[in-house]
């Protein structure tokens, strides 16, 4: 699952990124970065972190 969180924190990093290639006017560039910001957070707190605390140390 941590692969996947990875993989979906990566490609909103290329959503928000690109976002200049995919966009001429800046209030669709915006949006278009929001939604990276918000797929890398999907990412990092729904699916990466979840996978990190089931073998957590403070749970043992």
């Amino acid at each position: 699952m941590a692969i996947a969180g990875v993989l979906v924190t990566f490609a909103g990093f290329l959503l928000a990124a690109g976002s200049v290639g995919i966009a001429a006017a800046n209030g669709v560039r915006l949006v278009i970065v929001l939604v990276g910001i918000a797929l890398c957070l999907g990412g990092i707190f729904g699916l990466i972190n979840p996978a990190y605390q089931k073998n957590a140390l403070w749970k043992r």
